[in-house]
């Protein structure tokens, strides 16, 4: 699994115009699923991600996690994250999971 995570202060989703997820405060993660990721692998990264001391405290420093703040998390299925580019400039993504796969672990 991959996952790129952006503090935002409100984050959106729109699939074919409609919106299908909206937050505040908090965390917008693009998540990847690769082929033999598990539910584990799936808790261990949530975990980790919600405990990312990268919100600041009153003076300055980052020291504070999204669950720390009372804030959310926005999380966007993104299977480009998974991609190869080891050979030249068209990417494989032939170690991405198929959405069959992916949906249960991404859920």
């Amino acid at each position: 699994m991959r996952a790129v995570v952006q503090r935002v202060t409100r984050a959106r989703v729109r699939v074919n115009g409609e919106l299908v997820g909206e937050i505040e405060h908090g965390l917008c993660v693009l998540v990847g699923v690769a082929t033999g990721d598990t539910d584990a692998d799936a808790k261990a990264l949530a975990r980790r991600v919600a405990l990312l001391r990268i919100f600041e405290t009153a003076d300055g420093e980052f020291g504070l996690s999204v669950l720390d703040t009372g804030g959310a998390a926005l999380i966007v299925s993104q299977f480009t994250l998974i991609a190869d580019t080891t050979k030249g400039n068209r990417p494989s993504f032939g170690d991405a999971a198929r959405p069959e796969d992916a949906e249960p672990v991404y859920a």
